[in-house]
């Protein structure tokens, strides 16, 4: 072999060898539909990989439904869990598997819900925020609150009773279906409510905050027993309010 021969057979393998890289790359990408940010054979995103299915739950009711009373009647607490709650659980479970939801805990979804369909944010809320419900309730309610919760309510709003009044009227003004909160905001307390099945740990949410206190403020809450007089039954709920799990939820 020439040196002419050696010099133009080497230039055709380098000019093979760069142009077979940029197309193994790409080739190894756009096929494999587990590689992060590649699409799949529909053109749609596959979820990330790595977390596995999550399922929510329905947390036991802690008392009997009948437990509440006279404050919240039994028949309403058997519906609102059996019914409205299971409703949602169910719901909310079946759209997270329709949809390929992909993500490591409950929190993480709220704090992405607006990712999502209103279908998974109306029944995850939903899930979320009756399992709170049921927690911050207890037959006969703890009382006044008293040590860290009572120091930090008196901080925030002046004394317990105008805590009450600020968050009565929260419930009041909000129009149609919602919830009304108490929540820690880099340390100090604030009120406010949310439409719906929204809640503060949703970004989508105007109302932000770490939720220690929720009222349903939904009619199916309370329309057995007081019709259309939501002002009663949130004077009526003070008395079954559990202090005692506000206070573990209080950084």
């Amino acid at each position: 072999m020439d040196r002419k021969q050696f010099l133009s057979r080497s230039l055709k393998v380098t000019v093979g060898t760069f142009l077979a890289g940029p197309i193994l790359a790409t080739t190894t990408g756009c096929g494999d539909p587990d590689t992060p940010g590649n699409s799949g054979p529909d053109g749609s995103t596959p979820p990330e990989p790595g977390f596995p299915p999550l399922v929510l739950t329905q947390v036991e009711m802690p008392y009997a439904y009948t437990a509440l009373e006279p404050s919240i009647d039994g028949m309403t607490m058997e519906i609102h869990y059996t019914k409205h709650h299971a409703g949602y659980v169910k719901k909310a479970n079946a759209a997270i598997g329709d949809e390929g939801v992909s993500v490591a805990n409950e929190l993480d979804l709220m704090g992405d819900i607006g990712k999502y369909s209103a279908t998974v944010r109306n029944n995850v809320g939903g899930t979320w925020n009756h399992n709170l419900f049921w927690e911050v309730m207890a037959p006969g309610g703890t009382g006044m609150p008293d040590g860290k919760v009572l120091d930090a309510l008196n901080a925030g709003f002046g004394s317990f009773d105008k805590f009450k009044e600020v968050f009565a009227e929260a419930s009041m003004k909000r129009f149609g279906s919602g919830w009304a909160w108490l929540v820690e905001q880099d340390g100090k307390l604030a009120i406010g409510s949310t439409p719906n099945q929204d809640n503060p740990l949703m970004d989508v949410s105007e109302f932000k905050g770490k939720p220690l206190l929720a009222l349903d403020v939904w009619e199916h809450a309370y329309y057995l027993k007081y019709q259309n007089k939501r002002d009663e039954y949130v004077a009526n709920w003070w008395k079954v309010v559990n202090w005692d799990a506000v206070a573990k939820r209080l950084g």
